[in-house]
């Protein structure tokens, strides 16, 4: 399963992409996160299914001190991503 994730709220300066990075190396999940100039973070998992649904839970709370006002989500085609890379 792949999954294109915007998150909107205060979730850029509170370690959003290094959380977000540390737990989908923890799940074996690849794909990449990345601050947008907009203030958003934009992220792509890939990965098992429930190991992806795991993280996109996870981005609707964010790590402490973030505030999650919405969290976009579109499936993609898996296109084979094994590593999970900070942009």
């Amino acid at each position: 399963m792949r999954s294109h994730v915007i998150v909107r709220g205060r979730v850029q300066g509170v370690g959003f992409r290094y959380n977000a990075s540390v737990r989908a190396r923890s799940l074996g999940v690849g794909g990449w996160v990345r601050n947008l100039s907009d203030g958003t973070v934009e992220a792509v998992f890939e990965g098992p299914a429930d190991r992806v649904e795991s993280l996109l839970d996870w981005c609707r709370r964010g790590p402490a001190g973030a505030r999650v006002d919405a969290v976009e989500t579109e499936r993609e085609p898996p296109s084979g991503e094994s590593e999970f890379r900070l942009r």
